[in-house]
């Protein structure tokens, strides 16, 4: 009953979208160990929190038994997925692909266990087959099982079909057959049952299990989650602006673990079960403390330090509340020199000094004061800090103690204004 639980556990931490022919799937598991898989395309050098909610799935079902299969798309990359784009998508060349594909790989080693004596994961790459492919004999073979009717139908080809400006080329329109001829050859070769995935690959899915009957008359299963979606309506998409990358030199400690913290109370609740291991029944109580205590800062900490640790380690969590101590408790205790490349890095203000500047020209290169005048009534008034000490001088110079590890200074103006001072 292990598996039939873990099948309720998702539906509890809303970690289904939808779900083929559910009894039989169960009854599958009841059998034994299953192989399932995901698939992810190699469209960037790294993967993004989209991605995080189908690794963690892959671990729930290995932490009962089943094999988890990454399959690493560097043929379908070179294609490129259609679904529920509004444009055609750019072509990757190879050569970056196959640089992406290694960076990928050892994210993905983060989530799932590679060194498990019967259910290890394993990555597999598909243009180990589409590479090898006769086109005559594909096309006899996968192609003549489906209808151009059918495909046109699916919502995602309908949108780019009846767009003003956008049409579809046979190259995008072409790849739910290979994703659907992954799934097949997966299944012959590794035993593969089981595909899950974002729900925006539905299409591709159910096209998936449609192929491998009709190949192989063999029962096979798919399973979408729902999608992580940014505060615009967008998916967070690899080719998407606002991405949040796993990679710390894309996306930094600090600013990942600021979007969990900064997740909405009414969210909070829901991203805890979905992205984290506590049990359910822990986070209800969690739930019902924070409602009690009108604290709603705590769920979103355990959040955030969850995550921020399975994907930064400890190192990456401790980084980023030390920069949210300066920035929001406005204490300096303990950063360090990487902490400001993060700040750097993370968009803060900034500017480089030559050294001769006043405290008054600062503020105006800094773009805190419009004019030297106003940057003097600033600092009469009270409202200038210099490494969070406030600076009543209007005729100060900067001093080699106030430049942080010989090279920052933090420069502020009220409680919010920063500005990095690069020298």
């Amino acid at each position: 009953m292990l598996y039939e639980k873990l099948i309720n556990e998702l539906k509890e931490r809303k970690c289904i979208a939808q779900l083929t022919d559910e009894k039989r799937l169960l009854k599958c598991m009841l059998k034994g160990s299953i192989v399932l898989y995901c698939g992810f395309d190699i469209t960037a050098d790294s993967l993004h929190i989209g991605h995080i909610l189908p690794l963690l799935s892959l671990k729930r079902f290995q932490l009962l038994g089943h094999k988890p299969i990454v399959l690493l798309g560097e043929a379908t990359s070179l294609i490129g997925d259609p679904s529920f784009k509004t444009a055609e998508r750019k072509f990757n060349n190879l050569e970056n692909i196959i640089l992406w594909r290694e960076c990928i790989a050892k994210q993905i080693a983060f989530f799932l266990d590679f060194n498990s004596d019967s259910n290890s994961a394993e990555i597999v790459n598909n243009k180990d087959w589409l590479g090898q492919i006769n086109l005559l004999k594909f096309l006899r073979d996968v192609g003549k099982h489906f209808s151009v009717n059918r495909m046109i139908n699916r919502e995602s080809v309908k949108r780019r079909i009846i767009s003003n400006n956008q049409g579809i080329s046979f190259t995008e329109f072409s790849y739910n057959l290979l994703q659907a001829y992954d799934f097949s050859v997966l299944y012959k070769k590794y035993g593969v049952v089981l595909q899950i995935g974002g729900s925006d690959q539905w299409g591709n899915i159910t096209s998936g299990i449609f192929l491998t009957h009709r190949l192989f008359n063999q029962k096979v299963f798919g399973l979408t989650l729902p999608l992580l979606i940014q505060d615009n309506g967008v998916k967070f998409g690899k080719t998407e602006t606002g991405t949040i990358w796993l990679n710390p030199k894309k996306t930094s400690p600090y600013k990942f673990y600021q979007f969990w913290i900064n997740r909405s109370d009414e969210e909070v609740f829901n991203l805890l079960k979905m992205f984290t291991f506590l049990t359910v029944e822990n986070i209800k109580n969690i739930e019902k403390e924070s409602i009690k205590n009108n604290d709603f800062y705590f769920p979103r900490r355990i959040l955030a330090d969850s995550i921020t640790n399975l994907v930064h380690g400890e190192k990456g969590v401790s980084a980023a509340k030390r920069i949210s101590s300066f920035l929001f408790s406005q204490s300096l205790d303990n950063l360090i020199l990487s902490d400001f490349k993060q700040l750097k890095q993370d968009g803060m203000p900034f500017v480089k000094l030559l050294g001769n500047e006043d405290l008054q020209q600062a503020l105006v290169n800094s773009i805190l004061a419009p004019s030297r005048g106003q940057a003097r009534n600033m600092i009469s008034s009270n409202a200038i800090y210099i490494n969070n000490r406030i600076q009543k001088d209007i005729k100060y110079f900067f001093k080699d103690s106030d430049k942080i590890f010989g090279k920052f200074t933090l420069l502020r103006r009220g409680k919010k204004n920063h500005c990095l001072l690069c020298w």
